[in-house]
């Protein structure tokens, strides 16, 4: 049976689902961002959403399965931007270069990732490590980066010894702190590390600084 519109009640019922659960996964990452897991309220939530605290535990169980859901949105996100890097048809220095910038980019336009990752780190991984999706979602970009390395060895471009694991923390470090350290570093030595005028040469220095350290130079 289909609608005066030709749309079937149950196609409707799902996209109405999956705009409610995208609406409260989306305000969900926001509160938990500012007020952490321990802080954040599932009424809050509930308030700010067109929904109910009982409907966002229909959607979730728990505020706890809630959160490893917004986790498990922000680490896909990233992953998906990471996988766009077009290996097959860069030069490696080029290519992981690339992957630099476009990390540095995702990581500046998405703070409220770095919030989530430090306040995971606060509970040691606690609730990640229950996520089957966060399982094994690293492994595309150590392949990516594994592929680039083997090709810049195989060419003589890259002389330094390092594995995925060692780039992919180099490239991380430097894009998480310019976000999650901007108030204090800006403190004490009185640059604002995110402001404009400094995001193109920080964006430069990140990929130029691992092409650096690969070529031995």
């Amino acid at each position: 049976m289909t609608s005066p519109s030709g749309t079937r009640p149950s196609a409707t019922r799902q996209r109405d689902a999956d705009r409610t659960r995208a609406e409260i996964l989306e305000v969900a990452q926001r509160v938990f961002a500012r007020d952490g897991y321990a802080g954040a309220r599932v009424d809050e939530i509930a308030d700010l959403t067109r929904t109910t605290k009982r409907m966002i535990y229909y959607y979730f169980s728990s505020k706890e399965q809630l959160y490893i859901a917004v986790l498990e949105k922000a680490y896909t996100e990233v992953r998906t931007i990471e996988r766009t890097v077009d290996v097959a048809h860069l030069a490696p220095a080029a290519a992981i270069r690339t992957l630099a910038e476009l990390t540095f980019d995702h990581h500046d336009a998405h703070r409220e990732f770095i919030k989530l990752v430090a306040i995971e780190n606060i509970h040691r991984g606690e609730h990640i490590r229950k996520s089957e999706v966060l399982a094994n979602l690293g492994t595309p970009v150590l392949d990516i980066i594994t592929r680039i390395l083997e090709a810049g060895r195989t060419s003589g471009e890259f002389v330094t010894e390092a594995d995925a694991i060692d780039i992919h923390m180099m490239i991380s470090a430097f894009c998480v702190f310019r976000v999650a350290n901007q108030h204090t570093f800006g403190a004490l030595f009185g640059r604002e590390m995110t402001a404009p005028e400094h995001r193109a040469k920080q964006r430069r220095m990140v990929g130029e600084m691992v092409v650096a350290y690969l070529r031995g130079s």
